[in-house]
């Protein structure tokens, strides 16, 4: 499923951006809104339009957890792990779903429709637990409903 990443897509971005010092997260961050992740093809063009090394532009996108290096499914599922998701049994609700889609916390399905990413906090305690889809909030989940929710997306498709 590798497919080549259109740098002309960033051309602006840099255009704007890449002379101007200490603007290297403001570009990661445009770079991840376009693609959705940072390609490694992105971070060698980045590197050779702002003169800042691809080490570092690797440092900076593995330290700060809003930057993703691999691409997401169609579909990101945040599930919350805050304290009163936890009480309510979103580990229960995890494992649901790792199992109903093969994958672990940090993972998309072999399909790419769906990622799987644990949250600190939604922060739709009063509907715990919880989780979030793309846009869509689903709350007081039990792993039946989990389940019937993520079948109705992938039939749906």
């Amino acid at each position: 499923m590798e497919q080549k990443v259109d740098l002309s897509l960033i051309g602006g971005v840099l255009d704007e951006y890449a002379a101007v010092e200490g603007s290297l997260i403001t570009i990661l961050q445009k770079t991840q809104e376009i693609y959705g992740y940072l390609p490694k093809e992105a971070i060698i063009e980045i590197s050779a339009r702002t003169g800042i090394a691809e080490s570092e532009i690797m440092g900076v996108a593995t330290f700060y957890t809003q930057f993703r290096l691999t691409p997401v499914g169609k579909y990101l599922i945040m599930l919350c792990q805050g304290t009163a998701c936890h009480v309510n049994s979103s580990e229960l609700i995890l494992q649901t779903i790792k199992e109903e889609l093969g994958i672990d916390d940090g993972e998309t399905t072999e399909d790419g429709l769906f990622s799987l990413e644990c949250v600190a906090c939604l922060g739709c305690c009063s509907l715990s637990p919880v989780m979030m889809i793309n846009d869509d909030t689903y709350g007081s989940l039990t792993p039946d409903k989990a389940i019937k929710i993520l079948r109705e997306l992938r039939e749906a498709e």
